[in-house]
């Protein structure tokens, strides 16, 4: 993970995680306007509105300059194709944060989750200082969970039925990874 401050840039072996740009608002609504991604996310709409794109990302270099929240394009580091988007919370007080992603359909199973969130993770970490980060999925889609496992988060909980989905119920299954350099600090 390589991280450029002033280009407000994160970078993997494949991956440019990076600001989202007004050009990417009409990619963003085609991956989101799908009701797979719907059903697997807590705060997207269905169906996705170029506006809901727009509106969304308006705010977001305000956010990282003001080290509330990071969310990122997931971009291949060569052609920049836009594959999903990433997200770290940052509450300061605790020092903690959340990750939370989405991945566009298409590009599900080539591991680009598994890597931006690793490098999210290590940016949590190693930039931000931040002593613990968590994460939570619905327990209808395991495989943002496998995610979770292969970034060495570790599984602490379940709320049941915590959520109301399309008129169900929903287990939020809670996973969370306390920064190596500081477990064991009280």
């Amino acid at each position: 993970m390589k991280f450029d401050k002033m280009a407000y840039t994160i970078q993997t072996d494949r991956l440019l995680l990076r600001l989202f740009e007004r050009r990417d608002a009409e990619t963003v609504k085609r991956l989101c306007d799908n009701y797979n991604i719907y059903k697997s996310t807590l705060y997207l709409p269905y169906p996705y509105s170029l506006d809901d794109a727009l509106v969304w990302m308006e705010t977001h270099k305000k956010n990282f300059d003001e080290d509330q929240s990071y969310e990122l394009a997931i971009t291949d580091k060569e052609s920049g194709e836009l594959f999903g988007a990433i997200s770290l919370s940052n509450n300061q007080r605790c020092k903690n944060g959340e990750i939370a992603y989405w991945i566009g359909e298409e590009y599900w199973g080539k591991g680009y989750g598994t890597e931006a969130a690793k490098a999210m993770i290590d940016f949590a970490f190693d930039e931000k200082k931040l002593h613990k980060v968590f994460a939570r999925y619905f327990s209808s889609n395991p495989a943002s969970g496998r995610i979770m496992d292969k970034i060495g988060m570790e599984r602490e909980g379940i709320l049941k039925d915590q959520v109301m989905k399309d008129g169900k119920y929903e287990h939020l299954i809670h996973f969370g990874i306390i920064n190596p350099q500081e477990s064991g600090k009280q």
